[in-house]
């Protein structure tokens, strides 16, 4: 009973704290958050799959594969100093390619969110793209960036590069797209996302990052509980088919976020533009108006403590609560049950449908230019 007791306190001081375990005479490297490496390593469409593991100087963790450039997993600490896993996701790669278009931590192009019936027109040449959302394009169709395995290169202990090269008429989009995606966990446990990319032929570039968010450190809960703060006086309201509908004030309506409520206060109200969304599913005009350096959203898990807030250099961030999630449950790491609205994901943005709407920012690139955008989700407890 002794020798048993202590080989169950080995392991769970393992799964704590990271390292290799014996297995059947090899060793076998386990993260933090229990994912194992060699679950990731694969190939998919004739290039090799890993799992990269970054680390700063306070034990914090974050790991990302580079098929889909998906965030796997974040282990920050609570209130209590417990190490918690607050993103969604699969514990291998192979569940990763079966379920593509949960997007868990995807990295998002070339057009993140909607374009209105999978067309635009750019310099009086109009491009189809594939419909794959109530006739629209989302996300770039079905096989987005989220879906392809860019090139890998872990600078240092905190810092991972992503190449990608978006070729010509690739999804319908003109233009051969240079992309690099840089992943740093900093020392203040900020996981830091800036995006590059230069083009040989006008295009639109929209990117982002789609990882789903529960903060509780509680396996299969929803995030109804968690408080919730948008820095933005208006959001873009939408049709039916999500597709926005112009820009209106938040005030006097549910989308009113400019102070912290609980997501579960408003979001079954009857408005139409939740019913449209089935909740939350929007994109909110943020204030700091491109100002990294101005708190954009923040969000707080009553139960953890845990705290995470959002910077970045866009306009605009996509509010989503999880409504689409699968009402029946879906397997993630660990064998963990996501339940419907069991995350919520903070998409830093261009407005959706900006290609098609001259009023919106402009989301064109053309040679000789370099897009540039940056996220920052910086984790703290109160």
């Amino acid at each position: 009973m002794k020798k048993l007791c202590c080989a169950v306190m080995a392991m769970c001081v393992l799964l704590a704290c990271g390292g290799k375990k014996e297995q059947s005479g090899t060793t076998e490297e386990v993260t933090l958050s229990g994912l194992k490496k060699a679950d990731f390593v694969s190939e998919v469409d004739g290039k090799p799959t890993a799992l990269y593991v970054l680390k700063n100087k306070k034990g914090t963790e974050a790991c990302v594969t580079n098929w889909g450039g998906r965030l796997v997993s974040v282990m920050v600490p609570d209130r209590n100093g417990k190490l918690t896993d607050v993103v969604l996701g699969y514990d291998n790669i192979a569940q990763y390619v079966a379920f593509p278009d949960n997007n868990y931590g995807g990295l998002i192009g070339r057009y993140g969110n909607r374009i209105a019936n999978a067309k635009f027109t750019l310099d009086g040449t109009e491009y189809q793209l594939p419909v794959n959302n109530n006739g629209h394009c989302l996300h770039g169709g079905p096989k987005g960036y989220h879906t392809v395995v860019w090139d890998a290169n872990q600078v240092d202990d905190q810092t991972l590069e992503l190449t990608y090269l978006s070729k010509d008429g690739e999804a319908g989009f003109p233009g051969n797209l240079n992309v690099k995606v840089t992943y740093r966990l900093t020392d203040d446990n900020a996981v830091d996302i800036r995006y590059e990319a230069t083009t040989d032929k006008p295009t639109v570039v929209n990117l982002t990052n789609h990882s789903y968010f529960n903060l509780s450190g509680v396996p299969g809960s929803q995030i109804m509980d968690h408080q919730i703060m948008i820095d933005a006086d208006s959001y873009n309201p939408v049709d039916s088919t999500l597709i926005p509908t112009g820009i209106e004030p938040v005030e006097g309506t549910p989308m009113d976020l400019r102070e912290p409520i609980t997501i579960s206060d408003h979001i079954d109200d009857d408005f139409t533009q939740l019913a449209y969304g089935g909740g939350y599913d929007h994109n909110w005009i943020l204030n700091a108006k491109g100002d990294i350096n101005k708190v954009a959203a923040r969000v707080v898990s009553p139960t953890s403590g845990i705290v995470m807030e959002v910077y970045t250099n866009e306009p605009g961030v996509q509010f989503y609560a999880g409504n689409a999630m699968n009402k029946a449950g879906d397997k993630g790491k660990l064998g963990v049950v996501y339940p419907w609205r069991g995350a919520l994901c903070l998409e830093t943005q261009h407005y959706p449908d900006s290609p098609n709407q001259s009023a919106f920012p402009s989301v064109v690139l053309r040679p000789g230019e370099t897009y540039t955008s940056e996220c920052i989700y910086k984790f703290s407890v109160e």
